[in-house]
């Protein structure tokens, strides 16, 4: 196991909840919450770079989701900018040809999975035990029979999010093998 997996272990059984940061209003929220992990749904090519550096500041990890960021492309030129100039702890992405490339850069990956229905769930567990992502996030991540077959059919570290409305849906997750839950939600960054 890598030491950016470790990383990401050991923060998460610290607090298992990540702050999923969709605003640049909810960039100072993040770092001021106890929260030691940030998925970074926001920002573009000009702030991106100053952004990462304010989470590492405070000694935050932080996961830049690729397919969200503006101005730059979904290739591997923009992957090897990120992991070269802004070098975050990692990447979050839908595209499992980023998983790849990401992996071949030795950057930690978070692959995630929106599950609409039986097909897009046996079509992710086959995505994700063909590229292997250091994890895998679940959208909608309040579906605690899904995640536990997921993780049972993967052997990869599962990550819930989309949907956690309350500390109840928090709780299931984690208790469904979730290793942590994304949400958006500043007041669950405090569960």
């Amino acid at each position: 196991m890598n030491i950016l997996k470790n990383q990401l272990l050991d923060r998460l059984e610290v607090n298992p909840v990540i702050a999923a940061v969709n605003s640049m209003e909810k960039v100072t929220q993040a770092i001021e919450s106890p929260c030691e992990t940030v998925f970074l749904l926001k920002g573009n090519i000009f702030n991106l770079s100053n952004i990462i550096n304010a989470f590492k500041q405070v000694h935050m990890t932080v996961y830049v989701h690729l397919d969200l960021m503006e101005g730059l492309s979904k290739d591997l030129t923009a992957l090897r900018y990120i992991s070269e100039k802004i070098k975050p702890d990692g990447i979050i992405t839908t595209k499992n040809s980023l998983v790849k490339k990401a992996k071949s850069m030795h950057l930690y990956t978070i692959q995630r999975l929106f599950l609409l229905d039986s097909l897009s769930l046996e079509k992710g567990i086959h995505s994700v035990c063909e590229t292997k992502p250091d994890a895998i996030e679940v959208m909608p991540g309040i579906m605690p029979k899904i995640i536990e077959k997921i993780s049972a059919a993967s052997q990869i570290p599962v990550i819930s999010g989309g949907l956690i409305s309350d500390k109840e849906d928090v709780i299931q997750c984690l208790k469904s093998g979730a290793m942590g839950v994304s949400t958006s939600k500043r007041e669950l960054w405090y569960v």
